[in-house]
């Protein structure tokens, strides 16, 4: 496994890879390794001939006082992790390599509204940004991402069909740990009653699941879903919404292809979990 630091050596490796025929996959994350990753690699690993991993904490997606600074790092386990679920490179540039004196940025209107783009306005447009670069340095033919993003998952895919990048986008499934809780970067944050707190996530989205099986009633299962977390004295809401997946709109009707996803304040810990209401095949 190789660990490359510069643009132009992942794109000559990358090209490299193209002329032999060799099918590439991306992991873009920003590190600090988790089941949820690792769970990404090795999908990865399964489905391309060479697996490359994005390591770049990218501070193009944090505002004012969010926790740039604080992001957890440990880059020795995430290079053990990466090779132990065979990457072939891990791409981990400095600020400096990826941003020089950047005036030019990738936005999607409409779906970056709302949501985690409501509470973050320029997440995304850093999120784009910096996937955008990416899909140009190393030419992937496809990129994994979680569906515990799940906004970011449907603007990626929206970036990648009005820009026509020439690649599929995978999502994955959440990844959980043994108590139900969504694996997270920031789950570092939590201390052991913080940590505790936080399944009122995981049992409100149990719950909301389990109700959208039989009601269609949007306002009745995120109403539900809101009693759950408000129980939980040391939990602040964001937000829960129910809205089209695609679109992020709010919908009133639980129907096919519908998105009920929180953000949650545990301490100074924001944290995701969503469930997606899927048709029959």
């Amino acid at each position: 496994m190789k660990v490359l630091k510069t643009v132009d050596e992942v794109k000559k490796l990358s090209n490299q890879w193209k002329k032999e025929g060799k099918t590439v996959g991306l992991v873009p994350t920003m590190g600090y390794l988790h089941e949820g990753h690792m769970s990404l690699i090795e999908r990865c690993r399964k489905e391309n001939d060479k697996v490359i991993v994005s390591i770049f904490v990218n501070p193009a997606q944090f505002g004012e006082n969010e926790d740039l600074d604080a992001y957890p790092k440990d880059f020795e386990k995430d290079k053990a992790l990466c090779e132990k679920a065979g990457a072939d490179l891990i791409f981990n540039p400095d600020t400096s390599e990826m941003y020089s004196n950047p005036r030019t940025y990738v936005n999607i209107d409409g779906l970056s509204d709302y949501l985690c783009g409501k509470s973050r306005p320029i997440h995304f447009r850093g999120v784009c940004t910096v996937v955008s670069k990416l899909f140009i340095i190393t030419k992937p033919d496809n990129a994994y991402f979680g569906q515990k993003d799940a906004q970011q998952l449907a603007i990626i895919k929206k970036m990648v069909k009005d820009l026509n990048f020439d690649v599929n986008i995978v999502g994955c499934p959440i990844v959980r740990e043994e108590d139900g809780l969504a694996t997270s970067s920031r789950n570092v944050y939590l201390n052991a009653k913080e940590r505790k707190a936080a399944l009122c996530l995981s049992k409100a989205i149990t719950a909301g699941k389990l109700l959208a099986n039989s009601e269609t009633d949007a306002d009745k299962v995120k109403n539900e879903m809101i009693k759950i977390i408000e129980a939980e004295p040391l939990a602040k809401i964001d937000y829960v919404e129910i809205v089209d997946n695609e679109t992020m709109q709010p919908v009133s009707e639980i129907k096919d292809n519908t998105l009920a996803a929180m953000a949650v304040y545990i301490g100074k810990a924001r944290l995701l979990d969503n469930f997606i209401k899927e048709g029959k095949n």
